[in-house]
């Protein structure tokens, strides 16, 4: 009852800070309902369309991979569980997306009708996509972020699978997507103070490493440290045991859904299918993906003698989420690099939230996404080679995009684990964030779903 109040004093907040912007906000142009005088202005636009649409439903259907891999990393008993939060993120999340979060994001950023009030910090129109933001531009700028919104708050499910209460966790959702997503993504996208930091071209982040990736990786960490290891994670000395997922197959299939996907993630953040980069951005990440796996299954040959293929997967999706943000701005060179180094750094990373921080995360989405993430911001600062945007990192004699990458980083590390730290912990002291003892060995399908993935066929009389 006290969340549910709290919620409620929230979201009446938000929604008059809402009102009270709706009302002036103002877009010099005016809007375009129909798209009549967008089609006028410029004649490429249905192609761009199009194209950002199609790319924003391949993300989309990068929920369906992260479903399949986590569920597949799980144990059978929770199956059906870890489906339902993931199913769940994109629709509560893009609900408050719609409400508040992409007004806090753009608002400010005058990228589209609507979106003119806001300031370095925080954007304070746009909300509910009412007034000038019902214009044809400003809701396919809101539909492909949206789609990014549900991909960073979906990652932290997967860390804190099997032991997590379904209702916590919904609210998590929409406090992820309306508020700690958004304001982040304010400071980068948003023209915030980020982006417009006075080293090199400011911090920059083409598509999501650190927008997107780290902030899910590390609000997960905070998650997974408040609710606690799986029982029989950890033995009486502290060793951490493997708990083994129970179908690879699904591991498999939804790296290569996600991988499929990042496709849109990618390329589409152009925004524009006239801008020809595309090309340089699939190739770059292709080849990060790539390198990514081949190192990771090359390490588990060499380490235990067998060939890991959940680790590899992992390891192309840690050198996917690298390339994320330098994708645009790096030669296919050096993605093959950053997809090896990022293999490298998801590896560590496992060992060391696991070993050190006693932090069971059984999909490894800490490793990929938050170590992965903060390196793909720092790898832009080092290999951008200027032939974009003029963005050059720190091999191409601006040291300055280093620092302005650097200062994002460290940005989006306190951000994320603090914004995260605080939300679990008030789920925790008033929902409750973890499932009972008995819930948990029994499994959460059959005790908080009420039915099993795997129940075979009923036969009645």
């Amino acid at each position: 009852m006290k969340l549910a109040r709290t919620l409620q004093v929230i979201t009446l907040l938000l929604v008059v800070l809402a009102v009270s912007v709706t009302v002036k906000t103002a877009f010099a142009q005016g809007p375009d309902p129909v798209g009549t005088a967008t089609l006028e202005a410029n004649p490429n636009s249905p192609v761009n369309f199009v194209w950002v649409l199609v790319t924003a439903f391949l993300v989309f259907f990068m929920q369906a991979g992260f479903a399949l891999v986590e569920t597949g990393l799980t144990r059978s008993k929770n199956a059906v569980a870890v489906m339902s939060k993931n199913f769940m993120d994109f629709c509560i999340g893009g609900l408050a997306f719609w409400a508040f979060g992409f007004a806090l994001m753009f608002g400010g950023s005058a990228l589209a009708s609507g979106l003119a009030d806001g300031n370095p910090f925080i954007g304070m129109s746009g909300f509910f996509l009412s007034g000038d933001a019902n214009d044809v531009n400003t809701m396919l700028l809101w539909f492909f972020q949206m789609v990014f919104a549900a991909t960073a708050a979906t990652i932290v499910s997967g860390a804190m699978a099997e032991r997590t209460k379904t209702t916590s966790y919904m609210a998590y959702s929409f406090l992820i997507s309306a508020i700690v997503y958004p304001i982040y993504g304010h400071w980068v996208w948003g023209g915030g103070w980020l982006w417009t930091l006075p080293f090199g071209s400011g911090a920059r982040d083409f598509a999501g490493s650190g927008v997107v990736h780290a902030v899910g990786g590390f609000v997960a960490l905070a998650g997974a440290y408040l609710v606690g290891p799986r029982i029989g994670k950890f033995d009486k000395t502290g060793k951490p045991r493997v708990i083994p997922g129970h179908n690879v197959s699904f591991v498999v299939i939804g790296t290569m859904v996600l991988f499929f996907g990042w496709f849109g993630f990618n390329p589409g953040s152009t925004l524009a299918a006239t801008d020809l980069r595309i090309s340089v951005i699939a190739v770059n990440t292709f080849l990060a993906g790539v390198a990514g796996a081949v190192v990771a299954m090359y390490y588990s040959l060499a380490k235990t003698g067998k060939g890991d293929i959940t680790l590899a997967c992992n390891g192309a999706l840690a050198g996917l989420v690298g390339i994320t943000a330098p994708c645009a701005y790096v030669a296919p060179w050096a993605a093959v690099v950053i997809g090896i180094l990022a293999a490298f750094i998801m590896l560590a990373s496992l060992s060391f939230v696991e070993n050190k921080l006693k932090i069971d995360d059984p999909v490894g989405a800490i490793s990929v996404h938050g170590a992965g993430g903060v390196f793909g911001l720092l790898a832009l600062g080092i290999f951008a080679d200027g032939t974009y945007g003029g963005v050059s990192g720190a091999l191409y004699g601006d040291f300055g995009q280093l620092i302005a990458q650097v200062i994002s980083s460290v940005t989006v590390i306190v951000w994320s684990v603090g914004a995260g730290f605080v939300i679990f912990y008030i789920l925790k002291k008033t929902m409750g964030l973890r499932a009972s003892e008995q819930e948990e060995l029994k499994g959460l399908d059959t005790t908080e779903h009420g039915m099993e993935a795997y129940s075979g066929d009923v036969v009645t009389a």
